[in-house]
This record gives C-alpha cells, structure tokens and sequence, in this order.
C-alpha cells in the first residue's frame, strides 16, 4: 500500500511539471505578461472577476495565466484566494444614478434622458476576422472617447413617476451574505440576485434565452444598460462619515415586463435586475431576465413549470464552480465503488444463467 501510495505521489508530480511547460508553451514565443493580460483580455478578466466574487483586476490576469486560458479554473483560483482574506467591514450600497458611464443605451426609450452612449461594444461590428490584428502591428488610436460626466438618471425613474412600474420594495435592512452562510430555500430576492451574480454565465445565457422562446413567457425589454464607474464608500465609526475607499467598474441592466394586474394590484410594468463586477453586459441583461422569472410567486402569477422559475434548479445549479467539482469528481479513481458494482453485475449475471439452465 505503501508503494502504490509514493507511486502516486511521483506520478502527480510529474503531472504538475508537465502541465507547468504545457502552461508556458513554446519558449521560443515571449511569455504572456499579466499586464498584458488585464489590458487585453479585458472580458475573460471580468467575467473571472464576477463570478469569483473577488474585484482585482491584477489578481483575475494572474489567475487566468495560471489557469492556461480556462476561465472557471480561474474562477476558483479566485474564489479560493478570497476565502484567505479578512474582511474589516462592508461598504455602503453604491449609487448607480452617478456612474461615470462609458456605455449607457436604452431599448425602450429612443430619446433618453441623459443621451444614450454606445461606448466600447460589438453590437455593431461585422463578425469577420480581422486578420490585420495576425500582423501583430500597433492598432491605429482610435477617436478620442471619454466616460460621461454628465448626470444620467435611470430610466425606470420616468416610468416610476407616472405610476407605470411596480414599487421597488424596501428590501432586507440586511441583506443575508451566501459567502458566509449556506443558502436556504426559498431565497429572497436578495440572496437570489446574490447567487446569480456568482453564477455561470453561460448556464444563466441559457436560462434567460428559455424565457425569450415562450417558458415563462417573460417577454422583457432593456430599459437601460449601463457601464461605468462608481465610488465604493464605507463608514468609518471613529469619524461619523464615509470615506470614499475606490472605485469599481459595474454592468447594471434594468429589464421592464409586462404585468397584467392581479386582485389587489393595477396593470402595471415589473422589474428584472442584473448588476455584474465589470464590463459583462451578456451576463446582466441574462441575470435581469432569470431575475424576473423567478419572481412569479411574489408577483402572485401561475408557475408554468419553466426551469427559469424553478427556485432550486436555477440556484442549486448555477454555480459552475460547485458544479465543476461535482463532474470533475468522477474522473478521480473510484476503484472500490466500481468493483462492487462491477460484482453484482457478475452475481446477478451467474443467477439469472442458473435460472435459464433450471427453466430448461
């Protein structure tokens, strides 16, 4: 037993020293650096950055270096350096209404108030290769674009005002945090919204496209899309005041649905909400429909037994990182488990001979 033991152990060794050169690759190609990374990879850092709950821009580049490009293996690098940290307390809600937008559109409202900001996207490029970027030459600068400082105020405000929308609600004075304690079912929308920000976007892609083709019949519209910067703050006792500590970069999507009314209640729009670390517009707008999807009960509509509106399906899977390590489980040796099964099979085999022999 010993034996096998260390001869496992000289086996996973070798394995990491290989997968070490395979990560660097061809020496004779420059190795990538983590700034370069950052700066140009800046969506895979994002997306690591959202759903590893941990917003360092340096510390995603570095994890998806070592990860060799595999973004959810970079994910629980993150997930798994933050739980190293100490947290010395929690900041304010942050004000959206003063983002510093570098990409703000509505879908609903043509003329927005505040002006709409294309900003940095590719909803308007052709989906051709650009095979001048292969040349590795410097890209032509392009036109001088800055964030807007104007003021922009959220879209749902106008609607708000005319009694068109829904109340937003009061929320939980204290919102419960899934970091630090198990999620319990059924969530609030709190912890719902908390669980989808951390969870797979691919696996909400899916999910929000559901509700588009007719399961849940959540037809939704984008009333604002925004981008940008905003000041993180957090109260300091021994001053009285907040102190403003940074800034983050978000994605905050607002969806408006229809909503027939109910006994109690006018006919009215709903809400459906995404706010993401970075610039991961995809994962929002599908977070704002998963959202609203869920909310049927409270809305007090039919379930229609669509998967976006079943509470533990949606939340219970959509974490890729548990979900990665639940797969990937079953690919590490299972000797004894398979023997097991693999001698009932052979009992119930040799049994059901003897029975054909008697029979006959």
């Amino acid at each position: 037993m010993y034996v096998a033991v260390k001869g496992g152990e000289r086996a996973i060794e070798a394995a990491h020293g290989w997968l070490a050169e395979e990560r660097r690759g061809d020496v004779a190609v420059p190795e990538l650096s983590v700034a370069q990374i950052r700066a140009q990879m800046a969506l895979a850092v994002n997306r690591v950055m959202a759903e590893g709950s941990l917003y360092d821009p340096d510390l995603a580049a570095l994890a998806i270096k070592q990860a060799r490009g595999d973004l959810i293996e970079a994910i629980f690098l993150m997930r798994a350096y933050r739980t190293t940290l100490p947290r010395f307390g929690a900041s304010e809600p942050v004000e959206t209404g003063a983002m510093r937008c570098d990409r703000r559109i509505s879908a609903t409202f043509k003329d927005a108030p505040g002006g709409q900001v294309l900003g940095p996207t590719f909803d308007y490029t052709h989906r051709l290769l650009d095979f001048a970027l292969a040349a590795e030459g410097e890209t032509p600068p392009a036109p001088e674009a800055v964030a807007a400082q104007r003021a922009m105020p959220h879209v749902m405000g106008y609607l708000d005002r005319e009694g068109l929308m829904e109340g937003a609600g009061a929320g939980d004075a204290v919102p419960p945090d899934m970091t630090r304690q198990p999620m319990e079912l059924p969530a609030c929308r709190a912890l719902r919204l908390q669980a989808l920000a951390r969870g797979d976007e691919g696996f909400l892609l899916g999910l929000a496209y559901s509700t588009q083709r007719g399961y849940a019949r959540n037809h939704a519209f984008v009333a604002e899309l925004r981008i940008g910067a905003v000041a993180v703050e957090m109260e300091i006792p021994e001053l009285g005041v907040s102190v403003e500590l940074g800034e983050v970069v978000l994605t905050e999507c607002e969806t408006v649905n229809q909503f027939t009314g109910s006994k109690t209640e006018p006919p009215q729009f709903t809400r459906g909400y995404g706010l993401v670390f970075g610039q991961t517009e995809r994962k929002a707008i599908s977070m704002a429909l998963v959202d609203r999807a869920l909310r049927w009960r409270e809305l007090g509509e039919e379930d229609e037994g669509a998967p976006a509106q079943d509470e533990e399906f949606v939340l219970m899977h959509a974490d890729n990182i548990q979900a990665t390590g639940f797969l990937e489980h079953i690919k590490l040796p299972h000797y004894v488990d398979f023997q097991s099964e693999l001698e009932l099979i052979r009992k119930l085999r040799r049994e059901a001979g003897a029975g054909r022999e008697a029979a006959e």
